[in-house]
């Protein structure tokens, strides 16, 4: 059976599964259990347990200090301020308490914060009065005793409020300047820890009041809302008016962006939160673990010790989808104290567990995985997937004879193919999981990027084409000789190499992390895994394995994006009118964001474009993973057809996967329920495909984002041992024989496959916000320089080797800077590249006297018009 015929046949399986997926048996949702999980640590020191500690982490130790609580009998006694520290910190393989010398004073109801210096105190009363002093604790591991530094006092006296902070800045909000309820403000004050001058330039500074009522008791939490991080000012409690019974318990949910200085109204909690206890947890969740809810506020000394105690429910609120769901029941409800980040779990010490009670237990809560069984069917589609992509490398073996087979596939590549194969590898795995989880926590700005892909093919066809059939190139790097010089093109085969090498570490690594939530596989098992079957199929087949197997998971990719958009806007209970109207409500479909800061991070529409057009024209004019594709074919008016394939692919394909973003948006709007705190942005749409496909419906898509790892994978090594074949190997003369090339060949092919997944296996990093950022600067890195050099080389006269060599310096060292130095937005940094290179190669080239080579055939101005048809 013909590869063409084998790609209808399993477009002919899609549409089939499709059918079934679509039926009601196949979308109906999973209930999701708990999201916590609760343990208990050592109990406080204090027996009797305190309400309104300072409570951090330093040095990996827990601190808690001051607080307050009613000696017993607890109903005939007057509260009591307390100064005492203790610190828990492992000694000897255990965790154990330390106290230490006390405080200045008895203190309590203060704002904490832990900060890599050490743990803020800041504010607080005692039984007469209300303090500004802030002040930092620290834990000296070695002397194993804690340290307390002064720091600038609050602008006013204030307790009773609550702190976050963000980056190196400490944010206040809310909050009592007495005893009173009634002195609660709407304040907001911030401190910037990057000033080493504590007694000079480090001050509290005043930002914009929230337009929330003035409120005390409230809940402070920094959580990044999919654009940046920010503040969620959550409940609390206010005086309604001068009788002090008319007392408001407060539900409404307030977000601060600092970069903007600005306020938005979120969704209400389910219920009034007061003297809440919360923190962020994973990358977009908030998990509200305690507060009270004011009913039975005003019937505490009627009850007494008959009181129940506050509300033993959690809450999780999801900032992106601006989402409120249920969290399970909690073992128990503390309210005024602070929640704690330790390592990877949040510490609750001590607190009120009801009215004049406080609890001396210390809970660790960690966010608790929901997992679901791959299944034999979804097993069973996975591996046949991927054991034909290895059958088509062995097909391809047999009729590889020598290097022109195996780096361009004897020419004789069908101009779809050889399209489908470009739009496979320039899309890759960061389409299927990097695009869609860009749109679920933004919106469609980025689409535009992709929509520059069609202007670009025309220069791609008549600019960058000719040249290189003109030269019959197999690597695009023989024509920096012929232009500039042999160190010119060992420099940009050298840089496309380095290149490939880390894109194949980041794709795969990135893939792995999204597909660890999917499959039964960790995300090392899964790079080992791309990596192993795409050096298998790549290494026998050659490029043209690569083509067809490209070709295939074109099919896979799309087949299964449109199987995912079904499911998810029906699992949603809505209809296509529905999903954009709720994508319309959260402004999900904005596409251009009309500003001129180059480093705002709701990107701005010039970034887009000149972004999306830098890359692209580095990618189409001097990528050699696009430019090998130009030389399969047969001739220049079939490569043409194969550029504007791809070129045509890009439209819906960018439609679709933006699409697929803003319909999971939709669906976990309506289903926060299933939403995972411990699962990341990028592992969004993984998780739907594991917790909401019907079963080999997920296994098809799975092998769907395997594909699109795979093509972007085998072509970057296939394209990498075609460069150091021929543009080291050759001009050395190192092999006596076509044979020994084509065996070096595949000695390359293989070890940069396995390079390139050793690579990925190291750069495996769960704390990356988004794929698709961290994939776009990796281009800029590399690719600027080398689109500067085309640029240079096909669009002047003047530009010769020595220029060319001093500008691709420049532009390398001016990315590295960018990178290490700069808050530019990376989608710049090959723009960056290409008019460094170009300017700098310019200005020396005029310097240095016009070229001495032979520029017939080379540059725009000496190419005739037969050579551009």
């Amino acid at each position: 059976m013909s590869l063409s015929r084998i790609c209808i046949l399993g477009f002919a399986c899609l549409i089939s599964a499709w059918l079934i997926a679509l039926s009601p048996s196949a979308t109906a949702l999973a209930q999701s259990p708990s999201m916590f999980s609760w343990s208990e640590l050592p109990e406080l020191p204090t027996k009797l347990g305190v309400a309104g500690p300072f409570a951090g982490v330093h040095n990996d130790a827990l601190i808690v200090a001051g607080g307050a609580n009613f000696p017993e009998p607890i109903w005939e006694t007057e509260k009591v301020w307390h100064d005492t520290i203790d610190v828990l910190h492992h000694q000897n393989g255990k965790l154990v308490w330390s106290r230490q010398q006390p405080l200045p004073r008895p203190i309590a109801y203060g704002m904490t914060v832990s900060t890599p210096d050490g743990v803020l105190c800041i504010g607080g009363n005692d039984a007469s009065d209300t303090f500004a002093s802030t002040f930092l604790l620290q834990w000296d591991v070695n002397a194993q005793q804690t340290i307390i530094l002064e720091y600038p006092d609050l602008p006013k006296p204030c307790a009773y409020g609550s702190a976050a902070l963000i980056g190196e800045k400490v944010f206040v909000v809310g909050g009592q300047n007495d005893s009173a309820l009634r002195s609660a403000g709407n304040h907001v004050f911030s401190l910037d820890l990057s000033s080493s001058d504590r007694s000079g330039t480090l001050a509290w500074q005043h930002e914009a009041d929230f337009p929330g009522s003035a409120r005390a008791f409230n809940l402070c939490v920094a959580q990044h809302n999919g654009f940046e991080n920010c503040l969620y000012v959550i409940g609390g409690r206010r005086q309604a008016s001068n009788d002090d019974k008319d007392i408001e318990f407060l539900s409404d949910v307030w977000e601060y962006a600092p970069k903007k200085s600005t306020w938005k109204r979120r969704s209400d909690a389910p219920r009034p939160i007061v003297a809440g206890v919360g923190l962020g947890i994973g990358q977009s969740h908030i998990a509200v673990l305690g507060g009270a809810d004011g009913t039975l506020f005003f019937k505490s000394d009627e009850l007494k010790d008959q009181h129940p105690g506050f509300p033993k429910e959690a809450f999780a609120y999801h900032t992106i989808t601006d989402t409120w769901t249920s969290a399970g029941e909690l073992p128990a409800n503390h309210v005024t104290t602070i929640a704690v980040q330790w390592n990877d779990q949040i510490i609750i010490p001590s607190g009120e567990v009801r009215p004049r009670v406080r609890s001396p237990k210390v809970w660790s809560v960690q966010g608790r995985t929901t997992t679901k069984g791959f299944g034999t069917i979804n097993y069973v589609v996975l591996v046949t997937y991927l054991l034909a992509m290895v059958g088509i490398g062995v097909y391809f073996a047999r009729k590889t004879k020598n290097t022109n087979d195996f780096f361009r596939g004897g020419q004789n590549i069908p101009w779809w193919a050889a399209g489908c194969s470009i739009f496979a590898t320039m899309l890759s795995s960061l389409t299927f999981t990097g695009i869609p989880s860009k749109s679920f926590a933004q919106d469609w700005v980025y689409a535009v990027g992709n929509f520059t892909i069609p202007l670009v093919a025309f220069l791609a066809v008549y600019v960058a084409m000719p040249f290189y059939r003109r030269i019959d190139a197999t690597s695009a790097y023989e024509y920096l000789e012929k232009r500039f010089s042999r160190s010119v093109r060992l420099f940009g085969s050298a840089s496309f190499t380095l290149f490939h090498l880390f894109r194949m570490a980041v794709v795969m690594s990135l893939t792995g992390l999204a597909l660890a939530v999917a499959t039964p596989l960790t995300p090392l098992q899964s790079v080992l895994l791309m990596g192993l079957l795409s050096i298998l199929y790549c290494t026998m087949g050659g490029v043209e394995a690569v083509i067809w197997t490209d070709t295939l998971q074109t099919v896979v990719l799309l087949g299964g994006a449109l199987l995912a958009i079904a499911l998810l806007i029906s699992g949603a209970g809505t209809d296509l009118s529905g999903f954009i109207e709720i994508g319309n409500q959260g402004n999900k479909f904005s596409i251009a964001n009309l500003h001129w800061s180059a480093t705002d991070t709701q990107i701005a529409l010039w970034v887009i474009v000149i972004g999306a057009i830098a890359q692209n024209v580095s990618s189409y004019t001097a990528d050699q993973a696009v430019v090998q594709r130009y030389m399969t074919t047969a001739d220049k008016k079939l490569a043409a057809r194969s550029i504007w394939t791809n070129a045509l692919l890009t439209i819906p394909a960018t439609l679709l996967f933006f699409s697929i973003g803003t319909a999971l948006y939709v669906f976990y709007k309506a289903h926060p329920e299933k939403l995972d705190p411990t699962v990341t942005t990028d592992q969004v749409f993984p998780m739907f495909i594991a917790r909401e496909m019907p079963i080999g419906i997920a296994g098809l898509i799975v092998a769907g984002v395997f594909a699109a790892a795979q093509s972007t994978v085998s072509t970057s090594m296939n394209s990498t041992a075609t460069t150091i074949v021929t543009d080291f190997m050759r001009p050395l003369n190192c092999c006596k024989s076509e044979s020994g090339y084509l065996k070096a060949a595949r000695l390359w092919t293989l070890a940069i496959g396995v390079t390139g997944t050793l690579l990925g296996l190291a750069f495996v990093d769960p704390t990356i916000k988004s794929l698709f950022d961290a994939f776009i600067k990796v281009i800029g890195l590399f690719m600027g320089v080398l689109g500067g050099l085309f640029i240079l080389g096909a669009f002047t006269r003047r530009a010769n080797a020595t220029g060319a060599f001093v500008g691709a310096l420049v532009g390398a060292a001016t990315m590295v800077w960018l990178w290490q130095s700069s808050s530019i937005n990376g989608y710049l940094y090959t723009a960056c590249g290409i008019t460094t290179c170009f300017v700098v190669g310019y200005a020396v080239s005029m310097l240095a006297g016009a070229p001495k080579t032979n520029l017939e055939g080379l540059t725009i101005h000496t190419l005739g018009t037969s050579e551009r048809s």
